[in-house]
């Protein structure tokens, strides 16, 4: 009976060691950091301004095509030089300069509606794929300046044209105030004006 005993307690030890390894192991085995898909790490680099100047509907569906192989690097006019080096980069690809029949680059700009001449019809709220313009039936609408890609896609639909598109300001020194200024003359306490 001692035999048996020992026999079971022996095979119990085993047992919980092996059982203890496979724990440790699990525990102390790397993580495997996995990637994300292409596709995600194509639209990463992209400008995000879903403007369809690629001949996409977004970004996401030029990432798509990209990571296919369907797509060239070279037709996001938002995203500039900069962006088709860094496509290049990831994609292990040469530079390619942005294609003939693709839109020029243009500096960065934010549309501004002349909100005296809105008639507030929302074709351009419609328009937005990034909801940056504010407004409601027959009342004026706005743009919301640090929302706005300057995708153009607003201006086509307006039928009175009072969207404008105006250079972007990314520096607090570039911004004017917009209306007329009135100098203010300090009066020194204690004088008459």
């Amino acid at each position: 009976m001692t035999l048996v005993l020992r026999l079971l307690l022996l095979l119990l030890a085993i047992w919980l060691l092996g059982k203890i390894l496979r724990s440790s192991a699990q525990k102390l085995r790397p993580a495997t950091t996995s990637l994300p898909p292409l596709a995600d790490r194509i639209d990463a680099l992209l400008p995000q301004t879903q403007c369809g100047q690629c001949g996409h509907a977004g970004c996401q569906p030029y990432a798509q095509a990209l990571a296919r192989g369907e797509d060239s690097i070279n037709r996001c006019p938002p995203g500039g030089e900069d962006g088709i080096r860094k496509l290049a980069a990831l994609l292990h690809t040469d530079y390619l300069p942005f294609a003939a029949d693709a839109p020029p680059p243009k500096p960065k700009a934010v549309a501004l509606i002349d909100e005296a001449t809105c008639i507030g019809c929302t074709l351009c709220i419609q328009a937005c794929p990034v909801d940056a313009i504010l407004g409601s039936a027959k009342q004026m609408h706005t743009v919301l300046a640090d929302e706005c890609t300057g995708c153009e896609l607003c201006l086509a639909p307006c039928p009175v044209d009072c969207i404008s598109m105006r250079p972007a300001t990314s520096q607090p020194a570039d911004w004017r105030w917009g209306y007329p200024v009135i100098a203010i003359k300090a009066i020194k306490p204690g004088s008459s004006t």
